[in-house]
């Protein structure tokens, strides 16, 4: 796809995660991290009938644990991943959908405690390979519009 064709998305955006009942989560969009991940809690591994599962916690309002959302998916693989302090960490990965600017696409997103992190999701390169450009400049550019706190979480 050209590249003039791509809508243009700033580096931070407000995204959903529809197969997770989260309507708006700021993520920051990091073209130098590979993979996507998002801030979770209480993760646990376990076998549903041969399939492996994961059951976690998510709470999408950042510097607010209290706002929890319940989620489970079918776990992907196991991921070695480097974070930006150079420590590396094996992590949980789930298949999900994510949706920005009107469309909506699956995503491998890695389950971590970001709680330390300015964002409670990164929206990695792989997530936004052919879709996007990002404008380093601006912020939400592809969000319908900045929502108020109330609306920051679930």
């Amino acid at each position: 796809m050209e590249s003039q064709q791509l809508p243009l998305i700033g580096w931070r955006e407000w995204v959903r995660l529809p197969e997770f009942g989260i309507t708006s989560v700021k993520a920051k969009v990091d073209t130098g991290a590979r993979s996507s991940s998002i801030h979770a809690i209480n993760i646990e591994q376990f076998d549903a009938g041969g399939i492996q599962k994961v059951r976690f916690q998510i709470a999408p309002v950042q510097h607010d644990d209290r706002q929890l959302v319940q989620a489970e998916a079918k776990l992907l693989c196991q991921r070695t991943v480097t974070d930006s302090g150079g420590h590396t960490e094996k992590r949980p990965v789930v298949l999900t959908a994510v949706s920005l600017g009107g469309a909506t696409w699956p995503i491998e997103l890695t389950l971590a405690n970001r709680d330390v992190m300015g964002f409670r999701m990164l929206l990695g390169r792989q997530a936004i390979r052919d879709r996007f450009l990002v404008h380093p400049g601006h912020s939400f550019l592809q969000s319908s519009r900045r929502l108020s706190k109330s609306e920051e979480s679930i």
